[in-house]
């Protein structure tokens, strides 16, 4: 199971770096994995009421942020997939570390965007302009791929951080 834990973080990193959202088969790929695991042999040692809670404070928390339009929606749902998986105790270094990781990226985009020899790095930051899926512009541009640090922040995590 931490093999699919694993994957499930890759391809969030992948999709959410490209293009700048998290789709909701992601996130049910990852919920589902991550009650079976419950269900089963969890690989990181938690409970139904630890990962319960962090589910639940992932989400919750997070969608104070989707209330007032500062993060999107699937960025919250991962969250809230995520804390299923890794419990709240666990999540709160992993959201620490996400944060920092957000914010080293805006402040990466404002120095650049205006800097005439970096455009190109300015726009990798920003990712597209476009739904890739209609050509229509989004309804707001997402800047952070916060997900995507949430889930390098867990895959760092499942690597050094854990208590064995």
């Amino acid at each position: 199971m931490a093999l699919a834990f694993l994957l499930w973080l890759v391809l969030a990193i992948v999709y959410d770096l490209r293009e700048r959202r998290i789709p909701n088969w992601l996130v049910l790929f990852g919920g589902a994995f991550a009650l079976a695991a419950l269900a089963t042999s969890q690989p990181f040692d938690i409970g139904w009421s630890e990962a319960g809670l962090g589910a639940a404070v992932g989400f919750g928390f997070l969608l104070l942020f989707y209330a007032t339009d500062l993060m999107g929606a699937g960025d919250v749902k991962f969250a809230g997939a995520l804390g299923l998986w890794v419990g709240l105790s666990d999540l709160i270094p992993i959201w620490v570390v996400a944060s920092l990781l957000a914010f080293a990226h805006a402040v990466l985009w404002r120095n650049l965007r205006d800097l005439p020899i970096f455009p190109r790095l300015s726009s990798m930051l920003v990712g597209p302009s476009r739904d890739s899926r209609s050509g229509v512009p989004p309804r707001r541009i997402r800047i952070i791929p916060y997900a995507a640090y949430l889930a390098m922040a867990a895959a760092a995590w499942m690597v050094w951080g854990r208590e064995s």
